[in-house]
């Protein structure tokens, strides 16, 4: 078996993003991971119109370029870890654009999440729970949750996300669990 690719997907688009400063924590305790190879995919570069195609991507290719390209770079992938920011109880509208564009690509492989916002994104990451689970992903009971007062220390500069022992705790425990995941998906879908 090949070694096993996993994107760390950023979830949100706004200028004055929290997403840059989790991922390149979660992405710096990834790398120290000898058993995947781990790449930050920002959904800034795969600029998606709202959905528009003319039918569900499960039924039909997507038409639009940017959601062909997506697709396809999600196809080299074998597990994700999304970032999930929580707006108004909710995931961010393009993040669920993106998840909608596409479903052989995230189809029989895990997921993970990289939540954040008033209670640590919990709100946000059980919908794109229930959505990964219809596309036929198998997300992780588990997370990383980055609360408000961590967030707010980290954008003061009070404090850096790698000073908080149980969020590196998360961390780690969330990433042995996706490699165990991602493994196991992987083997059983080559097999098959």
């Amino acid at each position: 078996m090949s070694t096993p690719k996993i994107a760390i997907i950023v979830g949100s688009t706004r200028p004055e993003r929290f997403a840059d400063t989790a991922v390149e924590w979660f992405h710096g305790i990834a790398a120290t991971y000898d058993e995947a190879a781990f790449e930050v995919v920002d959904l800034r570069d795969y600029p998606l119109p709202f959905f528009d195609e003319t039918a569900p991507v499960a039924a039909k290719p997507p038409e639009h370029e940017v959601a062909k390209k997506w697709e396809a770079k999600l196809a080299e992938f074998d597990g994700f870890v999304f970032s999930v920011a929580e707006y108004n109880h909710g995931m961010t509208a393009v993040l669920k654009n993106a998840l909608d564009y596409a479903y052989q690509a995230w189809s029989r492989k895990p997921v993970a999440f990289l939540g954040y916002g008033g209670v640590g994104g919990a709100r946000a990451v059980e919908q794109v729970r229930m959505v990964t689970s219809q596309l036929q992903m198998a997300p992780l009971s588990g997370g990383v949750a980055i609360t408000m007062p961590e967030m707010m220390a980290v954008g003061k500069g009070e404090k850096q996300l790698s000073d908080y022992d149980y969020l590196n705790d998360a961390a780690k425990a969330t990433l042995d669990d996706l490699l165990w995941w991602t493994k196991a998906l992987k083997s059983a879908r080559e097999a098959s």
